[in-house]
């Protein structure tokens, strides 16, 4: 299994981004996918997960102004970012979990200037 982050980019506060996640190889039906991200000099955090049915979770940080979505025939994961802020600013990665198995995508820089 492969994951491979897109989209990141320099935008300005208030700006919105969408980030995507494609995925290659065995991909079964029941899985979670999630993104976090990474601050400099922070440990890696919980950003949004999104199951096989759809449901989706958002950290209270990002509640409210980020979407997750994916579609499942296509094998992608989407992160669409609105009312972006500077404490945003970090690596965005894309993780999947199926079987007890974690695989992570390299990352997308995403910056947001004030």
């Amino acid at each position: 299994v492969q994951l491979q982050a897109s989209g990141g980019g320099l935008v300005h506060a208030g700006g919105s981004l969408r980030l995507s996640c494609a995925t290659s190889g065995s991909i079964f039906g029941a899985n979670v996918m999630a993104w976090y991200r990474q601050a400099p000099g922070k440990q890696r955090e919980f950003v949004a997960f999104i199951i096989s049915n759809g449901a989706a979770n958002y950290a209270d940080t990002v509640k409210g102004r980020f979407t997750i979505s994916r579609d499942n025939a296509k094998k992608l994961m989407y992160l669409q970012m609105s009312s972006l802020k500077p404490e945003d600013t970090a690596v965005y990665y894309c993780k999947l979990s199926q079987r007890s198995v974690d695989y992570w995508g390299q990352g997308t820089q995403v910056t947001v200037s004030s």
